[in-house]
């Protein structure tokens, strides 16, 4: 397989996987770089090595957006041999740490079905835990540039890390945002979701880049209908919850359709009965 970066900021160059049309994001600095997540497998992440290689011959730090498979699986591949800087939040940290075989057998089980090959490759992927965590905020020099990892809240799950560049004025989201799906409900807080998307458009300007989980880089006002659509998913499972409705009523509702609207939902009425 053959990845390409493609320059969307002074320095900073976005490579789009295309099975799963999941981003990564290398910035340059001066003797240094940075790259924002690792992709599925050994095989992705070697021909990700390959792609960052044709843009800059410096070492990297990686960070993981959170720890779904599609954005950490490759550790091991680029942050092993030679040891490399893996910055996390910490509980993303803790999960590829403690539940390894959970997490690969949960990889396994979601891609199966529809990408065959994937699923025997994740079930036989080395997993590499970071090396450094994160609990709000942590600002790293990356050659000489400022780059923000910051915990902006709960979302698409409870670990979820963003990456501001802001003297090229980037915001790279992982999955609290998404555009060419909609957002991934299965391990999410919705009630909690607008709100933590709100604290990413605190981080940016009019200009700035969005680099969202999966799908085409997007503007500043992509990012505030998306939150609009947060919103209001939330309000319908608060009011639908208060009536005594059940999930299916929201989900016909759901701004974002019926099934994600559903399983939305259903972790929206768990949060609030107070369930773990």
């Amino acid at each position: 397989m053959t990845f390409r970066f493609v320059p969307v900021a002074d320095g900073v160059h976005v490579l789009r996987e295309p099975l799963l049309d999941v981003n990564v994001t290398l910035v340059v600095g001066d003797g240094a770089a940075l790259l924002v997540d690792t992709l599925s497998t050994a095989g992705q992440a070697g021909a990700l090595a390959t792609a960052a290689r044709a843009v800059t011959p410096y070492p990297w730090t990686l960070v993981n957006t959170h720890h779904h498979f599609d954005h950490c699986f490759g550790n091991a591949t680029l942050a092993a041999d030679p040891p490399r800087p893996v910055y996390a939040h910490e509980r993303a940290a803790a999960a590829l740490r403690d539940r390894t075989d959970r997490l690969r057998r949960a990889a396994y089980e979601e891609m199966r079905a529809d990408h065959p090959a994937l699923a025997a490759e994740l079930a036989g992927t080395t997993l590499l835990a970071p090396t450094h965590t994160v609990h709000t905020e942590t600002v790293l020099d990356v050659g000489g540039r400022r780059v923000v990892l910051r915990h902006p809240g709960h979302g698409h799950t409870d670990a979820d890390l963003v990456v501001h560049v802001p003297d090229a004025d980037v915001l790279v989201t992982g999955d609290l945002v998404e555009q060419s799906g909609p957002p991934a409900f299965e391990e999410s807080y919705p009630l909690q979701w607008p709100d933590a998307v709100a604290e990413l458009l605190r981080m940016t300007t009019p200009a700035t880049v969005v680099v969202p989980g999966h799908g085409t880089p997007v503007d500043v006002e992509f990012v505030r209908a998306q939150h609009a659509r947060l919103a209001e998913l939330a309000w319908l499972i608060r009011a639908a919850h208060t009536g005594g409705a059940p999930p299916e009523r929201v989900a016909a509702d759901s701004p974002f359709g019926a099934r994600p609207g559903l399983t939305a939902a259903r972790r929206g009425y768990r949060e609030l009965d107070g369930a773990p």
